[in-house]
């Protein structure tokens, strides 16, 4: 018998969603052959079996949300072959991670842990079986996890527990309150109805975790924005010659093309911005890998361009609208999505004339474009008209300073309005 985890699919997934059983139980497995679709918070992404039998049990059903390491299947030698009940005695992965987090944690670890069915708070200090998601969890919420009656394998505490007991307003335990004189329960705050026909939508792992590393960076990284408007004149034509020359290759050179060029060579002359702010340390990256900000139906993905610095202009148009392609799809792979150090999100298709992006951590910078519009502005002392976009650099203030900031932004808008030293 040979168990399945749930894998690490991506840098920041933390639990997956099972999205289809392509193999069925009984299914002869090869090495190589694709056993489970996986929603992550990224994509959906295709599993490998690693080794030849037969899938005999699929332990977690379509549709179900499992931590990573949790045993998702068994396969076995034999089609009849039946698989143990009492396998999963051993510590899958992510167990093992969250004792040793609780054992470094604790003045002396407590012995083995046991059935936690009561919903009470423990008397004697003994921590709740829980993962580490859930314990996160529990604190944003402000919540007393020795409160929370876990649903999980032997009565572990998991996310759904944690997300049930903060809709029915479980309160935080006392200060040094007395045993005996229990806390009056809060208030439950009553169905939401204001009038209007509603219905509460299905929200896919890939919007949580948006929202959960969204909220992380607005509250975690402290933002400042540096804004610039480029005339664009130069830009525009230089475009136009390049798509001219590349007219019988068939790939098109997009403005955004040579904006992430453009930022490319930029951090190139600025690595300052090149670095990313991790636990206390500043680790400066040595590749410059921008990323591309793409719009998919469950979300927003951002694909990586490795680097960017040393790709031609075909080369990234090429490049974007695969990785463009594959998101849309789901079929992007954890390695085209990880390892970004800059990244650039494009909103003037939509007409938008500008925007302040959210940093995406580890980055220390995100670049928002606007559209590209005709303004009246002064030229040599005269009234014209020219093309102009405005730019603007959410910078982590950790990493970077501002003068840092806006010698980079000074130095992108001079390459954007002289596009030659794009490629030279």
């Amino acid at each position: 018998m040979s168990e399945i985890h749930m894998p690490r699919l991506s840098d920041t997934m933390e639990e997956g969603v099972i999205s289809t059983w392509v193999k069925k139980v009984g299914d002869k497995v090869a090495s190589g052959d694709v056993l489970v679709e996986i929603e992550t918070d990224k994509a959906v992404m295709e599993y490998e079996a690693y080794e030849d039998g037969f899938l005999v049990k699929q332990s977690v059903a379509e549709g179900d949300t499992v931590p990573i390491g949790e045993v998702i299947g068994v396969i076995g030698d034999s089609p009849d072959a039946v698989p143990e009940e009492s396998a999963p005695a051993a510590p899958a992965p992510a167990e093992r991670e969250e004792k040793a987090e609780e054992k470094k944690g604790a003045e002396a670890p407590a012995p083995a842990a046991e059935p936690a069915a009561p919903a009470a708070p423990s008397v004697d200090g003994e921590r709740p079986r829980t993962s580490p998601l859930a314990r996160r969890l529990a604190k944003e919420y402000g919540l007393d996890i020795t409160r929370i009656k876990g649903s999980g394998p032997k009565g572990r505490i998991v996310r759904a527990d944690i997300e049930a007991a903060a809709k029915a307003g479980v309160p935080e335990a006392p200060a040094a309150a007395p045993a005996a004189a229990a806390p009056a329960a809060a208030p439950q705050a009553p169905a939401f109805d204001d009038g209007r026909a509603s219905e509460e939508l299905k929200v896919s792992n890939m919007r949580k975790v948006i929202a959960r590393r969204l909220t992380e960076s607005k509250q975690q990284v402290p933002h400042f924005y540096l804004r610039r408007t480029i005339d664009a004149e130069a830009l525009k034509a230089f475009r136009a010659q390049i798509n001219e020359q590349l007219a019988s290759t068939g790939v098109k050179v997009s403005f955004n093309d040579l904006i992430v060029k453009a930022c490319a060579t930029a951090l190139k002359l600025h690595p300052a911005v090149n670095t990313s702010w991790v636990d206390d340390t500043l680790l400066q990256h040595h590749r410059v890998n921008v990323g591309v900000a793409v719009a998919v139906e469950a979300g927003l993905v951002v694909p990586v361009l490795h680097d960017t610095d040393k790709a031609t202009l075909s080369e990234i148009s090429t490049r974007t609208r695969e990785l463009a392609g594959k998101a849309r799809d789901n079929k992007l792979k954890p390695q085209e999505m990880s390892g970004g150090t800059f990244s650039v999100s494009n909103l003037g298709m939509f007409g938008v004339d500008s925007f302040a992006a959210v940093i995406n951590p580890p980055e220390a910078a995100i670049l928002a474009v606007g559209a590209m519009r005709q303004e009246a502005v002064v030229v040599d002392g005269e009234v014209a008209v020219r093309n102009r976009i405005a730019l603007e650099l959410s910078v982590d203030h950790r990493a970077v300073d501002g003068a840092v900031g806006a010698a980079f932004l000074k130095d992108l808008a001079e390459i954007l309005e002289e596009p030659m030293r794009i490629i030279l």
